[in-house]
C-alpha cells in the first residue's frame, strides 16, 4: 500500500454544553484528523485527545509524534534522526508491528492506523465493518459477523446539583436514550445513584468514577449494590489490575476496565485475576483497531462482554467506532452517541442520528461510509500540514 502524501489538520470543535467528569471540565475538544492519500483515494483518521487528563498525550505532543515519527514510518521515509527506514505496510493489521518501536503514544498511533483501515476498505470495496471481520483471527473460533445497529447509550457529565442530574437524565431519556452512564466522584455518588434510581428505576444505568476512588472506598460501591447497576466503570487507578480484582471480590455489581486496559495481554491479565466482569474497548486508549480487535476477540473466548467507550469523536472516529461496536461480543449499549450530543454540527455527511430503538445505524458505504465536509473542517481549522 503506496501512501502519496499526508494531511494532518488541527481543528477546535465547541461542545453543546460543558462535559465534566471526577477530574476535569470541557468546553471545547481539540482534535487532529489525519487524511491519507493514494491513488485518488483518501483514508481518514481521527485523535480525540487535547490535554492530559485522560491520557499523557496532548495536541502538541501527538502532532509531533504523527508528523515527525509515525507517518514517515509508514511511507517508507527515513525516520527524523534515525537511519530507519521501512518498506510500505501491505495491510492495516500491519500497522500495529510498524509502529511497536514508539514506545506509548497509543491515541496518536489509532489516528494514523485507522486512517490506514478506511484507506485500505475503500480500495478493496468494503465497509468498515466489513474489513474488521476480515482482520486475521487473534482468538481460535471467534466468529466476527457484523450487525446493521449498535445499541448506543448516554454519557452525562457532574451536574451542578442531584436535582439537575435528574432533569438532564429525563431530557436524554425523552430524547430516546435508553441507557445512561454517570460520572461520579467522591460526595456525588451514591446520592445520584439513589435519585436516579427514585425517578426512574427500571432504566439502564451505570456510573464511571475515572479512576478517583482507592479500595479503601469499597463501603461506597457495596451501597450501591442494591441498585441494579450495569457495572461500575474504572473505580481504582488508571493503571490498577490486581486492587480492581479485591474490589470486584466485595461486590455483586460488575466492574468494568477502562484506563487499566492498554493492551490485549493486559485484557487477559484482568480475565485471569478476576479484576472485572466487562471491558470497555476504546480503539484510541488501545493505539488502533488492530489490537481492539484483538482485546474483542480475546474476551469473547472467555465469554467475557464488551462495549465501546467513546472519547467525543467527530463523526470521523464515531464512524470508526460504530462500525467496531457491530462485532458480536460488544453485548452492552456504547457511549457512541448521536452526533447532535455534543457537537452543534458535525464535520461528516451524514452526521449520526439516534434510531427509535436507541440504535446508531452502521455506515455501509465504503470505509468509514461517512464524507468529511471540508468547508466545515477548514471553519474550525487552527493548523495544517502536509507530509
Amino acid at each position: 500500500m503506496r501512501i502519496d502524501r499526508a494531511d494532518l489538520y488541527q481543528i477546535t470543535m465547541p461542545l453543546v454544553s460543558p462535559f465534566e467528569t471526577s477530574g476535569w471540565v470541557k468546553t471545547h475538544e481539540e482534535r487532529i484528523l489525519v487524511a491519507l492519500h493514494s491513488n485518488g483515494v483518501i483514508g481518514w483518521g481521527e485523535f480525540a485527545g487535547d490535554g492530559p487528563w485522560y491520557s499523557y498525550e496532548t495536541i502538541e505532543v501527538a502532532w509531533h509524534i504523527i508528523q515527525e515519527y509515525l507517518v514517515p514510518m509508514l511511507m517508507g521515509r527515513q525516520v527524523k534522526a534515525t537511519t530507519m527506514q521501512y518498506a510500505p505496510v501491505e495491510a492495516p493489521w500491519d500497522v500495529r508491528n510498524r509502529f511497536a518501536p514508539v514506545r506509548g503514544y497509543p491515541i496518536a498511533k489509532h489516528a494514523v492506523e485507522s486512517a490506514v483501515w478506511d484507506l485500505w476498505a475503500k480500495q478493496q470495496g468494503l465497509s468498515l465493518a466489513q474489513a474488521f471481520a476480515r482482520c486475521p483471527q487473534f482468538a481460535p473460533g471467534a466468529g466476527r459477523e457484523t450487525g446493521d445497529r449498535v445499541a448506543v447509550g448516554v454519557s452525562v457529565g457532574i451536574q451542578k446539583s442531584i436535582p439537575a442530574l435528574v432533569d438532564r437524565v429525563g431530557g436524554y431519556l425523552t430524547d430516546g436514550y435508553r441507557r445512561i452512564k454517570i460520572k461520579i466522584k467522591p460526595g456525588y455518588d451514591i446520592d445520584a445513584v439513589t435519585a436516579l434510581r427514585q425517578a426512574y428505576p427500571d432504566i439502564a444505568l451505570q456510573v464511571d468514577a475515572n479512576s478517583v476512588y482507592q479500595l479503601s472506598d469499597a463501603p461506597t460501591f457495596q451501597a450501591m449494590d442494591p441498585y441494579n447497576l450495569l457495572l461500575i466503570e474504572q473505580p481504582l487507578s488508571y493503571d490498577d489490575i490486581p486492587e480492581h480484582a479485591k474490589l470486584q471480590a466485595q461486590l455483586k455489581t460488575p466492574i468494568c476496565l477502562d484506563e487499566s486496559i492498554h493492551t490485549a495481554d493486559n485484557a487477559r491479565w484482568a480475565i485471569e485475576l478476576q479484576s472485572c466482569r466487562i471491558i470497555n474497548i476504546k480503539p484510541g486508549r488501545l493505539g488502533g483497531y488492530t489490537e481492539a480487535i484483538e482485546v474483542h476477540d480475546v474476551c469473547q473466548q472467555h465469554g467475557l462482554p464488551v462495549w465501546c467507550g467513546g472519547m467525543l469523536e467527530t463523526g470521523v472516529g464515531r464512524a470508526g467506532n460504530v462500525a467496531l461496536a457491530s462485532l458480536p461480543n460488544f453485548k452492552l449499549p456504547g457511549d457512541i452517541s448521536a452526533s447532535r450530543r455534543y457537537y452543534h454540527q458535525d464535520i461528516v455527511e451524514p452526521e449520526f442520528v439516534l434510531n427509535d430503538d436507541s440504535t446508531l445505524s452502521v455506515p455501509t458505504g465504503l470505509g468509514i461510509g461517512v464524507e468529511v465536509q471540508m468547508d466545515r473542517l477548514a471553519k474550525h481549522c487552527d493548523r495544517q500540514a502536509t507530509v
